[in-house]
């Protein structure tokens, strides 16, 4: 489990295909590799990914195809920085909000403004996701717990602030590019089971 809060952005050094998967090797700080073992579990770009090798200050995780497919590591190439987060241990502050580190989809960027008052990026989004993604609740964006802006029937808008862009890659992209998206799994359980109910009733009642 994480809390969607980044602690570093590390740069991919090296990537090896394999069959089946892809091997990244992601360079990191000595604070992120501080008892960092083989197993433990570690979110990229908001991915929850397993440790297979600890080598010094490079870390090494395989991607499998499926993964590659779905989230925006599939895009990744060396040199390019991911967000990472340690997993959540017993007594941490939660600054954010509960990941799990399983990307639901991927939100296409719009549009970046970029002024002296604001950086906003517009994203969008499968209207069928959009269910799940209502102004000012919590959404998981390339591992960043953030909060939603303006929705529309197919997308919404971020409002970053600087430290966020400092402390991640979200400034780095550009329209065309896409995020990963994790939905808050507490609104996705509320609003199945609204419709379920709904669902149900509207049956009794025909």
């Amino acid at each position: 489990m994480f809390t969607g809060i980044v602690q570093a952005t590390c740069e991919v050094v090296s990537i090896q295909k394999q069959a089946g998967l892809k091997t990244f090797e992601v360079k990191m700080t000595p604070e992120l590799t501080q008892g960092l073992v083989t197993g433990a579990s570690v979110a990229n770009n908001g991915v929850c990914l397993t440790v297979t090798k600890v080598l010094n200050d490079k870390v090494f995780f395989d991607v499998m195809e499926e993964t590659l497919a779905l989230t925006n590591l599939g895009k990744i190439n060396v040199g390019d920085a991911v967000n990472i987060e340690r997993s959540l241990t017993f007594g941490t502050e939660i600054g954010g909000h509960i990941l799990s580190g399983h990307v639901h989809t991927q939100a296409t960027v719009k549009a970046v403004s970029n002024t002296a008052e604001h950086y906003n990026i517009e994203l969008q989004v499968d209207p069928h996701w959009m269910n799940y993604i209502f102004y000012k609740g919590f959404v998981g964006i390339n591992g960043c717990s953030l909060t939603v802006g303006k929705v529309s029937e197919d997308g919404f808008i971020l409002h970053l602030i600087p430290e966020t862009l400092k402390l991640t890659n979200l400034g780095h992209y550009k329209a065309g590019d896409k995020f990963n998206i994790e939905i808050d799994s507490q609104t996705q359980v509320i609003v199945d089971t609204v419709e379920r109910v709904l669902a149900k009733k509207q049956l009794l009642n025909n």
